[in-house]
Protein backbone atom coordinates (compact mmCIF):
# COMPACT_ATOMS: atom_id res chain seq x y z
CA UNK A 1 0.00 0.00 0.00
CA UNK A 2 2.84 2.58 1.19
CA UNK A 3 4.85 1.49 -2.57
CA UNK A 4 1.21 2.52 -4.06
CA UNK A 5 1.56 6.05 -2.80
CA UNK A 6 4.53 6.57 -3.40
CA UNK A 7 3.82 5.84 -6.89
CA UNK A 8 1.15 7.70 -7.67
CA UNK A 9 2.85 10.43 -5.55
CA UNK A 10 5.54 10.29 -8.69
CA UNK A 11 2.87 10.43 -11.64
CA UNK A 12 1.13 13.72 -9.90
CA UNK A 13 2.40 16.79 -12.13
CA UNK A 14 1.54 19.13 -9.15
CA UNK A 15 5.29 18.20 -8.22
CA UNK A 16 6.89 19.35 -10.88
CA UNK A 17 8.32 22.69 -10.68
CA UNK A 18 9.16 24.51 -14.05
CA UNK A 19 11.51 27.12 -13.94
CA UNK A 20 11.20 30.78 -15.31
CA UNK A 21 12.42 31.46 -18.24
CA UNK A 22 13.35 34.80 -20.30
CA UNK A 23 13.56 35.91 -23.78
CA UNK A 24 14.59 39.18 -24.99
CA UNK A 25 14.20 40.59 -28.46
CA UNK A 26 17.08 40.98 -31.16
CA UNK A 27 16.79 44.32 -31.23
CA UNK A 28 15.49 44.73 -27.05
CA UNK A 29 12.06 46.02 -28.18
CA UNK A 30 10.36 44.07 -25.50
CA UNK A 31 11.55 41.43 -23.19
CA UNK A 32 9.17 38.06 -22.02
CA UNK A 33 9.38 36.10 -19.30
CA UNK A 34 7.69 32.81 -18.84
CA UNK A 35 6.93 30.91 -15.55
CA UNK A 36 4.53 28.71 -14.64
CA UNK A 37 1.83 29.04 -17.35
CA UNK A 38 2.13 32.76 -17.67
CA UNK A 39 3.19 34.48 -20.11
CA UNK A 40 4.58 38.08 -19.61
CA UNK A 41 5.86 40.24 -22.02
CA UNK A 42 6.77 44.15 -21.87
CA UNK A 43 7.17 46.39 -24.24
CA UNK A 44 10.06 49.15 -23.82
CA UNK A 45 9.28 51.30 -27.12
CA UNK A 46 5.73 52.06 -25.27
CA UNK A 47 7.25 51.60 -21.91
CA UNK A 48 4.46 49.60 -20.89
CA UNK A 49 2.71 45.77 -19.94
CA UNK A 50 1.76 43.69 -23.44
CA UNK A 51 -1.88 42.55 -23.15
CA UNK A 52 -1.58 39.33 -25.54
CA UNK A 53 -4.26 38.21 -27.32
CA UNK A 54 -4.93 34.70 -28.46
CA UNK A 55 -8.10 33.43 -30.55
CA UNK A 56 -6.85 30.40 -31.64
CA UNK A 57 -7.59 27.85 -29.44
CA UNK A 58 -8.57 29.12 -26.13
CA UNK A 59 -6.94 31.14 -22.78
CA UNK A 60 -3.22 31.25 -23.47
CA UNK A 61 -1.33 28.14 -22.31
CA UNK A 62 -3.12 25.64 -19.66
CA UNK A 63 -0.19 24.07 -18.65
CA UNK A 64 3.66 24.68 -17.68
CA UNK A 65 5.40 26.51 -20.48
CA UNK A 66 9.36 24.65 -21.11
CA UNK A 67 10.53 27.14 -24.22
CA UNK A 68 10.54 30.52 -25.19
CA UNK A 69 12.29 32.17 -28.70
CA UNK A 70 12.51 34.83 -30.99
CA UNK A 71 12.78 34.84 -34.42
CA UNK A 72 16.31 36.35 -35.79
CA UNK A 73 14.37 39.25 -37.20
CA UNK A 74 12.34 39.69 -33.71
CA UNK A 75 8.71 39.49 -35.86
CA UNK A 76 7.44 36.69 -34.37
CA UNK A 77 7.87 34.68 -30.91
CA UNK A 78 7.19 31.12 -29.87
CA UNK A 79 6.17 29.42 -26.89
CA UNK A 80 5.51 25.82 -25.88
CA UNK A 81 5.18 23.40 -23.07
CA UNK A 82 3.57 20.91 -21.36
CA UNK A 83 -0.12 21.68 -22.38
CA UNK A 84 1.21 19.80 -26.09
CA UNK A 85 0.68 23.18 -27.87
CA UNK A 86 3.27 25.44 -29.69
CA UNK A 87 2.08 28.91 -29.56
CA UNK A 88 3.60 31.41 -32.64
CA UNK A 89 2.77 35.04 -31.91
CA UNK A 90 3.35 38.12 -33.95
CA UNK A 91 5.14 40.53 -32.14
CA UNK A 92 4.11 43.65 -33.91
CA UNK A 93 0.77 42.91 -32.38
CA UNK A 94 1.24 40.36 -29.62
CA UNK A 95 -1.40 38.42 -31.27
CA UNK A 96 -1.30 34.89 -31.21
CA UNK A 97 -1.41 34.17 -35.25
CA UNK A 98 -1.02 29.82 -34.96
CA UNK A 99 -1.59 27.25 -32.28
CA UNK A 100 -0.02 24.16 -33.25
CA UNK A 101 -0.67 20.41 -31.47
CA UNK A 102 1.82 18.17 -30.50
CA UNK A 103 1.63 14.63 -29.22
CA UNK A 104 3.64 15.05 -26.60
CA UNK A 105 5.00 17.45 -23.68
CA UNK A 106 7.26 20.02 -25.62
CA UNK A 107 11.06 20.63 -24.17
CA UNK A 108 12.48 23.13 -26.70
CA UNK A 109 11.68 25.32 -29.58
CA UNK A 110 14.00 27.05 -32.66
CA UNK A 111 13.42 29.09 -35.34
CA UNK A 112 14.68 28.95 -38.60
CA UNK A 113 17.39 32.52 -39.56
CA UNK A 114 15.13 33.22 -41.69
CA UNK A 115 11.91 32.65 -39.94
CA UNK A 116 10.21 30.39 -42.31
CA UNK A 117 10.17 27.49 -39.98
CA UNK A 118 9.42 26.76 -36.72
CA UNK A 119 11.07 23.25 -34.89
CA UNK A 120 10.33 22.60 -31.41
CA UNK A 121 11.24 19.01 -30.02
CA UNK A 122 8.97 16.27 -27.32
CA UNK A 123 9.96 14.56 -24.37
CA UNK A 124 10.03 11.36 -26.67
CA UNK A 125 13.36 12.89 -28.81
CA UNK A 126 11.43 13.60 -31.74
CA UNK A 127 12.23 17.27 -33.65
CA UNK A 128 9.28 18.53 -35.49
CA UNK A 129 8.89 20.61 -38.30
CA UNK A 130 6.47 23.91 -38.97
CA UNK A 131 5.83 25.57 -42.31
CA UNK A 132 4.99 29.33 -42.04
CA UNK A 133 4.73 29.61 -45.20
CA UNK A 134 2.26 32.22 -46.46
CA UNK A 135 2.35 34.61 -43.11
CA UNK A 136 2.74 38.22 -43.54
CA UNK A 137 2.10 40.58 -40.83
CA UNK A 138 -0.63 39.42 -38.06
CA UNK A 139 -2.88 37.86 -40.35
CA UNK A 140 -4.11 33.97 -38.59
CA UNK A 141 -1.83 30.95 -40.18
CA UNK A 142 -4.61 27.92 -40.17
CA UNK A 143 -4.64 24.36 -40.19
CA UNK A 144 -0.65 24.59 -39.98
CA UNK A 145 0.51 21.28 -38.82
CA UNK A 146 3.54 19.77 -37.76
CA UNK A 147 6.20 17.31 -39.72
CA UNK A 148 8.89 14.89 -37.99
CA UNK A 149 12.11 16.58 -38.90
CA UNK A 150 14.36 14.05 -37.04
CA UNK A 151 14.48 12.04 -33.87
CA UNK A 152 16.51 11.34 -30.90
CA UNK A 153 14.15 8.38 -29.87
CA UNK A 154 13.40 7.68 -25.87
CA UNK A 155 15.76 10.85 -25.28
CA UNK A 156 14.06 13.94 -23.95
CA UNK A 157 15.71 16.68 -26.54
CA UNK A 158 16.89 19.44 -24.10
CA UNK A 159 18.01 22.54 -26.72
CA UNK A 160 17.41 23.07 -30.22
CA UNK A 161 19.58 25.57 -32.18
CA UNK A 162 20.14 26.59 -36.08
CA UNK A 163 23.40 27.53 -37.03
CA UNK A 164 24.50 30.84 -37.95
CA UNK A 165 24.54 30.42 -41.95
CA UNK A 166 21.37 27.98 -41.22
CA UNK A 167 22.52 25.26 -42.95
CA UNK A 168 22.06 23.11 -39.94
CA UNK A 169 19.87 22.48 -36.61
CA UNK A 170 21.59 21.12 -33.63
CA UNK A 171 20.03 19.03 -31.15
CA UNK A 172 21.07 18.04 -28.00
CA UNK A 173 19.39 15.34 -24.98
CA UNK A 174 19.36 13.97 -21.92
CA UNK A 175 21.53 11.18 -22.58
CA UNK A 176 24.86 13.29 -23.16
CA UNK A 177 24.28 13.51 -27.33
CA UNK A 178 24.21 16.47 -29.53
CA UNK A 179 23.25 15.89 -32.71
CA UNK A 180 24.32 18.00 -36.04
CA UNK A 181 21.76 17.62 -38.54
CA UNK A 182 21.68 19.32 -42.20
CA UNK A 183 18.51 21.24 -42.49
CA UNK A 184 17.22 20.38 -46.28
CA UNK A 185 15.88 21.81 -48.54
CA UNK A 186 12.37 20.26 -47.72
CA UNK A 187 11.62 19.97 -44.06
CA UNK A 188 8.39 18.79 -44.62
CA UNK A 189 9.71 15.56 -46.29
CA UNK A 190 12.12 15.31 -43.30
CA UNK A 191 16.10 15.23 -42.22
CA UNK A 192 17.87 11.88 -43.05
CA UNK A 193 21.63 13.37 -43.63
CA UNK A 194 23.24 13.81 -40.32
CA UNK A 195 26.40 16.40 -40.98
CA UNK A 196 28.18 14.74 -36.91
CA UNK A 197 27.93 13.91 -33.12
CA UNK A 198 29.29 15.84 -31.04
CA UNK A 199 30.01 13.32 -27.76
CA UNK A 200 32.11 14.21 -24.74
CA UNK A 201 29.71 15.10 -21.91
CA UNK A 202 29.60 13.02 -18.93
CA UNK A 203 25.84 14.29 -18.17
CA UNK A 204 22.59 15.45 -19.90
CA UNK A 205 23.01 18.53 -21.94
CA UNK A 206 21.32 21.36 -20.85
CA UNK A 207 21.56 24.22 -23.09
CA UNK A 208 23.68 25.06 -26.65
CA UNK A 209 23.90 27.86 -27.79
CA UNK A 210 26.64 29.68 -30.85
CA UNK A 211 29.84 32.21 -30.81
CA UNK A 212 30.42 33.64 -34.61
CA UNK A 213 32.39 36.93 -35.20
CA UNK A 214 32.99 38.50 -38.63
CA UNK A 215 36.40 36.91 -39.24
CA UNK A 216 34.26 33.23 -38.05
CA UNK A 217 30.89 33.71 -39.48
CA UNK A 218 30.12 29.75 -39.39
CA UNK A 219 30.91 29.60 -35.90
CA UNK A 220 31.49 27.59 -33.23
CA UNK A 221 29.09 25.38 -30.88
CA UNK A 222 29.04 25.89 -27.36
CA UNK A 223 27.29 23.81 -25.00
CA UNK A 224 26.37 23.43 -21.10
CA UNK A 225 25.75 20.23 -19.30
CA UNK A 226 24.41 18.42 -15.87
CA UNK A 227 28.98 17.35 -15.44
CA UNK A 228 29.20 21.41 -14.67
CA UNK A 229 31.58 21.76 -18.19
CA UNK A 230 31.22 24.35 -20.87
CA UNK A 231 32.51 22.73 -24.07
CA UNK A 232 33.41 24.20 -27.53
CA UNK A 233 32.64 22.42 -30.70
CA UNK A 234 33.40 22.90 -34.10
CA UNK A 235 30.19 21.07 -35.79
CA UNK A 236 31.49 20.36 -39.30
CA UNK A 237 33.52 17.42 -37.31
CA UNK A 238 31.95 17.13 -34.36
CA UNK A 239 35.23 17.55 -32.43
CA UNK A 240 35.78 18.66 -29.53
CA UNK A 241 37.68 22.54 -29.33
CA UNK A 242 38.53 22.84 -25.16
CA UNK A 243 36.28 22.56 -22.24
CA UNK A 244 35.56 25.02 -19.35
CA UNK A 245 35.51 23.07 -15.74
CA UNK A 246 33.31 25.91 -14.62
CA UNK A 247 31.59 24.12 -12.32
CA UNK A 248 35.01 23.88 -10.05
CA UNK A 249 34.77 27.45 -9.77
CA UNK A 250 32.10 27.44 -8.73
CA UNK A 251 32.32 25.16 -5.89
CA UNK A 252 34.76 27.38 -4.69
CA UNK A 253 32.50 30.17 -4.70
CA UNK A 254 29.60 28.91 -3.22
CA UNK A 255 30.95 26.75 -0.76
CA UNK A 256 33.44 29.82 0.51
CA UNK A 257 35.50 27.36 2.57
CA UNK A 258 33.01 25.28 3.66
CA UNK A 259 32.87 21.48 3.50
CA UNK A 260 29.51 21.07 1.29
CA UNK A 261 28.21 19.41 -1.39
CA UNK A 262 26.64 21.77 -4.06
CA UNK A 263 24.48 20.88 -7.51
CA UNK A 264 26.94 22.36 -9.99
CA UNK A 265 24.75 21.34 -13.56
CA UNK A 266 24.82 24.40 -15.57
CA UNK A 267 21.36 25.15 -16.08
CA UNK A 268 21.97 28.38 -19.28
CA UNK A 269 24.21 29.81 -20.67
CA UNK A 270 24.12 32.95 -23.26
CA UNK A 271 26.77 34.09 -25.45
CA UNK A 272 27.36 37.72 -26.12
CA UNK A 273 27.11 39.47 -30.00
CA UNK A 274 31.10 39.83 -30.85
CA UNK A 275 31.95 36.58 -29.81
CA UNK A 276 34.35 37.10 -26.75
CA UNK A 277 31.96 36.43 -23.80
CA UNK A 278 29.51 33.74 -22.91
CA UNK A 279 27.47 34.35 -19.44
CA UNK A 280 26.98 30.99 -17.53
CA UNK A 281 24.27 30.52 -15.16
CA UNK A 282 24.90 27.04 -12.58
CA UNK A 283 22.28 25.11 -10.16
CA UNK A 284 23.48 26.24 -7.12
CA UNK A 285 25.92 29.65 -7.27
CA UNK A 286 23.98 33.19 -6.97
CA UNK A 287 25.18 34.88 -9.88
CA UNK A 288 26.75 33.95 -13.26
CA UNK A 289 30.34 32.89 -14.54
CA UNK A 290 31.92 34.87 -17.28
CA UNK A 291 34.22 32.57 -19.94
CA UNK A 292 35.89 34.52 -22.41
CA UNK A 293 36.10 32.91 -25.80
CA UNK A 294 39.32 33.34 -28.15
CA UNK A 295 38.12 31.56 -31.07
CA UNK A 296 41.57 32.13 -32.95
CA UNK A 297 43.05 29.60 -30.14
CA UNK A 298 39.60 27.65 -29.95
CA UNK A 299 39.67 27.85 -26.43
CA UNK A 300 37.42 28.92 -23.19
CA UNK A 301 38.95 30.56 -20.30
CA UNK A 302 37.06 31.92 -16.69
CA UNK A 303 37.53 35.38 -16.94
CA UNK A 304 35.65 36.43 -13.49
CA UNK A 305 32.53 35.99 -11.88
CA UNK A 306 29.46 38.55 -11.36
CA UNK A 307 27.70 37.69 -7.85
CA UNK A 308 24.44 38.93 -7.09
CA UNK A 309 24.29 40.34 -3.47
CA UNK A 310 21.89 40.92 -0.82
CA UNK A 311 19.74 38.19 -2.03
CA UNK A 312 19.27 34.27 -2.08
CA UNK A 313 18.91 34.97 -6.31
CA UNK A 314 19.97 31.88 -8.16
CA UNK A 315 19.57 32.18 -12.17
CA UNK A 316 17.24 29.49 -14.10
CA UNK A 317 17.67 31.25 -17.45
CA UNK A 318 19.61 34.08 -19.36
CA UNK A 319 19.42 36.51 -22.06
CA UNK A 320 20.39 39.29 -24.36
CA UNK A 321 19.90 41.50 -27.67
CA UNK A 322 22.24 42.02 -30.31
CA UNK A 323 22.14 45.38 -29.86
CA UNK A 324 22.52 46.86 -26.22
CA UNK A 325 25.22 45.47 -23.79
CA UNK A 326 22.97 44.32 -21.27
CA UNK A 327 22.44 40.30 -19.82
CA UNK A 328 19.02 39.92 -18.48
CA UNK A 329 18.67 37.13 -16.09
CA UNK A 330 15.62 35.46 -13.96
CA UNK A 331 15.32 33.59 -11.53
CA UNK A 332 11.59 31.57 -10.48
CA UNK A 333 9.75 28.79 -10.49
CA UNK A 334 5.94 27.55 -10.81
CA UNK A 335 3.97 25.47 -7.84
CA UNK A 336 6.08 26.40 -5.08
CA UNK A 337 4.57 24.02 -2.39
CA UNK A 338 3.58 25.91 0.93
CA UNK A 339 2.78 29.20 -0.75
CA UNK A 340 -0.39 30.45 -1.77
CA UNK A 341 1.89 32.80 -4.37
CA UNK A 342 0.98 33.31 -8.02
CA UNK A 343 4.48 31.55 -10.07
CA UNK A 344 7.38 33.51 -9.15
CA UNK A 345 9.99 35.66 -11.41
CA UNK A 346 12.68 37.96 -10.15
CA UNK A 347 14.47 39.61 -12.94
CA UNK A 348 17.94 41.24 -12.65
CA UNK A 349 20.25 43.01 -15.39
CA UNK A 350 23.69 43.21 -15.62
CA UNK A 351 25.26 45.69 -17.19
CA UNK A 352 29.09 47.19 -18.35
CA UNK A 353 29.63 44.94 -21.76
CA UNK A 354 29.59 47.96 -24.03
CA UNK A 355 33.00 48.49 -25.46
CA UNK A 356 32.35 52.23 -24.43
CA UNK A 357 32.08 51.02 -20.64
CA UNK A 358 35.41 49.86 -19.82
CA UNK A 359 34.57 49.30 -16.05
CA UNK A 360 33.63 46.10 -14.27
CA UNK A 361 30.13 43.96 -14.82
CA UNK A 362 27.86 45.39 -12.45
CA UNK A 363 24.23 44.51 -11.38
CA UNK A 364 21.56 47.02 -11.65
CA UNK A 365 19.67 48.07 -9.07
CA UNK A 366 15.41 48.10 -9.67
CA UNK A 367 15.10 52.12 -9.88
CA UNK A 368 17.95 51.91 -12.24
CA UNK A 369 16.41 49.60 -14.81
CA UNK A 370 15.10 50.94 -17.95
CA UNK A 371 10.82 50.53 -16.95
CA UNK A 372 11.31 50.68 -13.18
CA UNK A 373 8.53 49.32 -11.44
CA UNK A 374 6.06 48.90 -14.75
CA UNK A 375 8.72 46.46 -15.95
CA UNK A 376 9.15 45.03 -12.46
CA UNK A 377 5.04 44.22 -11.79
CA UNK A 378 4.59 42.91 -15.30
CA UNK A 379 7.50 40.23 -15.64
CA UNK A 380 7.57 39.53 -11.75
CA UNK A 381 3.97 39.67 -11.02
CA UNK A 382 4.87 42.10 -8.00
CA UNK A 383 7.40 44.67 -7.58
CA UNK A 384 8.65 43.13 -4.56
CA UNK A 385 9.42 38.98 -3.10
CA UNK A 386 8.53 38.29 0.29
CA UNK A 387 12.22 37.08 1.32
CA UNK A 388 10.82 33.74 2.71
CA UNK A 389 8.95 33.24 -0.41
CA UNK A 390 12.51 34.10 -2.19
CA UNK A 391 14.58 31.83 -0.31
CA UNK A 392 12.03 29.00 -0.68
CA UNK A 393 12.04 29.64 -4.98
CA UNK A 394 16.25 29.38 -4.09
CA UNK A 395 15.86 25.96 -2.84
CA UNK A 396 13.60 24.76 -5.17
CA UNK A 397 15.70 26.04 -7.99
CA UNK A 398 18.61 24.00 -6.62
CA UNK A 399 16.41 20.79 -7.85
CA UNK A 400 14.07 21.85 -10.59
CA UNK A 401 17.35 20.69 -13.21
CA UNK A 402 18.04 17.26 -11.62
CA UNK A 403 14.20 16.32 -11.43
CA UNK A 404 13.36 17.22 -14.93
CA UNK A 405 16.93 16.20 -16.62
CA UNK A 406 18.66 13.43 -14.60
CA UNK A 407 17.40 9.70 -15.53
CA UNK A 408 15.20 8.11 -12.49
CA UNK A 409 15.90 4.96 -12.26
CA UNK A 410 12.55 2.07 -11.32
CA UNK A 411 11.93 -1.36 -10.48
CA UNK A 412 9.73 -3.41 -12.93
CA UNK A 413 6.69 -3.30 -10.75
CA UNK A 414 7.25 0.62 -11.29
CA UNK A 415 7.65 0.72 -14.41
CA UNK A 416 4.54 -1.53 -15.36
CA UNK A 417 2.82 0.90 -12.93
CA UNK A 418 3.82 3.99 -14.85
CA UNK A 419 2.59 2.39 -18.53
CA UNK A 420 -0.58 1.75 -16.89
CA UNK A 421 -0.84 5.62 -15.70
CA UNK A 422 0.64 7.02 -18.67
CA UNK A 423 -1.71 9.73 -20.62
CA UNK A 424 0.19 10.64 -23.08
CA UNK A 425 -1.76 8.77 -25.87
CA UNK A 426 -1.11 10.73 -29.91
CA UNK A 427 -3.81 13.30 -30.32
CA UNK A 428 -6.10 13.11 -33.53
CA UNK A 429 -4.97 15.30 -36.23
Amino acid sequence: MEETLIEEGETNKDIEVAPALIAVHPTQKSVAVAVGSDLRVFDFQGVSAVSLVDDTSGPFHKDSIRAIRYSADGNLFVSAGDDKVVKIWSTESWCCICTVPSEKRVSAVALSNDSLYVCFADKFGVVWVVDLDGFDGNQMLVNKKAAPLLAHYCSIITSLEFSPDGRFVISADRDFKIRVTVFPKKPLDGAHEIQSFCLGHTEFVSCLDFVFTSDYPQGFLVSGSGDSTVRLWDISSGSLLDTCEVGAKAELLESNGKEEECSLAITDLCTFPDGTLIAVATQSLQGIVLLSCDLSTRTLSITRVVSIMGEAFIPTSLGMSSSAGLLWMVTGVSNLHRFDNPPLARVRIVSGFEKSSPGDPTVLEDNEILGGDKLLEKLQGSVSVEEKVFLAAAEAVKTAMSNLLVKKQYSTEKREFRKRARNDRKIKQ
